[in-house]
């Protein structure tokens, strides 16, 4: 197969960059290892900025008419009592949208495809990448349903997330950074009234945070001291899950139905990285192949979305060959710069906020 464009992950950075791209009239694949769209997934808050990409496009109506909850209050909680509360600017109206991923890729997806020059190929995962006499990239191998897949494209993108293999295949590099934390997530259905909110608190000095989300659940963060998850494991789990209860005590009843064991939890390892190069002849990369987040402040899926936005700014279907990566790695190397320092400054000062609580 030839194509101009080659997107490797349709996460919703690739998956917009695919639908940009096709509407310039310029031919793209949209790769995706898995056998569907919309896995689970758990970053899923746009912001301001991502909100005004997806209006830019007229797409956020769409995401609005499939299923969407914006934050109506920031609450901070002590020994399991309210005790300050943060209201959003009038002009914004939210301090933050649940968008569940589904509904966010089959809009992009469904947009795409009203455009001939838009192609996906799911449950085909990229092994290799191709080079010329020159060592540009000219394109993947890959495998699909088993089948051995030879793609040929003027660029190759590398929208595969944090553990990247567009990445890697190039030899471009990255910087990671930890963060001195890992973080347990679980969900569990939210009890009746429940208004849509973030809600913060401090277990020993931990940060807890809950994630109202759309279709009547809530998203639990919370923060564990990093590498520590194997020896916590093989402590009694119910004086750590009463902690939970004790912080939030209305939440008593669905915490003991719904999370009633270490493997109610899913890890994620807590780091964030750079990168110093963004791309090299014939290959970029996007989202948290280029830039992992923490996942402090959900910068990650609106960063993804910034990142496509740029670039398809920038790629016209008559001149790809000629693309200059460095207008934007300039420019958005300083952004994400400037929201990596307020992830750390937002994790740095957190228990700030409970010092008079103390």
């Amino acid at each position: 197969m030839k194509v101009d464009v080659c997107i490797v992950g349709a996460g919703p950075g690739g998956a917009l960059l695919a639908y940009l791209l096709a509407k310039k009239n310029v031919s793209v694949l949209l790769l995706e290892r898995t056998n569907k769209i919309g896995k689970t997934f758990r970053g899923e808050h746009l912001n301001e900025e991502g909100e005004a990409i997806l209006k830019k496009y007229n797409l956020f109506d769409e995401v609005e008419k499939l299923g969407l909850l914006r934050m109506e209050n920031l609450e901070y909680w002590h020994d399991g009592e309210l005790f300050k509360t943060i209201l959003p600017d009038p002009a914004v109206g939210h301090l933050g949208i649940h968008v569940p991923q589904a509904h966010l890729l089959e809009v992009i997806i469904k947009a795409a495809q009203q455009f001939p020059t838009f192609h996906l190929m799911l449950n085909t995962k990229v092994d290799e990448l191709l080079q010329d006499e020159n060592e540009t990239y000219t394109g993947v191998k890959a495998v699909q349903d088993g089948q051995k897949v030879v793609i040929e494209s003027e660029l190759v993108i590398g929208a595969d997330g944090r553990y990247s293999t567009v990445r890697k295949k190039a030899d471009l590099d990255v910087t990671v950074r930890k963060h001195g934390y890992d973080l347990l997530w679980a969900r569990i259905p939210a009890p009746k009234n429940w208004t849509p909110s973030i809600k913060m608190t401090l277990i020993g000095d931990k940060q807890i945070s809950l994630f109202t989300q759309a279709k009547g659940f809530i998203q639990i963060g919370w923060n564990i001291e990093e590498g520590s998850y194997a020896e916590l494991r093989k402590l009694p789990f119910t004086p750590f899950i009463e902690q939970l209860i004790h912080a939030f005590p209305v939440l008593e009843q669905t915490v003991r139905e719904h999370i009633q064991s270490w493997q109610d939890f899913v890890l994620l390892d807590v780091y964030s990285s750079t990168s110093e190069n963004w791309g090299k002849k014939g290959v970029a990369l996007i989202g948290d192949a280029v830039h992992t987040m923490t996942p402090t402040g959900a910068f990650g899926l609106n960063s993804a979305l910034k990142d496509a936005d740029t670039l398809a700014s920038l790629i016209d279907e008559n001149m790809i060959a000629q693309l200059d990566f460095t207008t934007c790695a300039t420019q958005r190397k300083k952004e994400v710069a400037k929201i990596q320092a307020i992830q750390i400054e937002k994790e740095q000062s957190f228990a700030s906020q409970f010092v008079v609580m103390v």
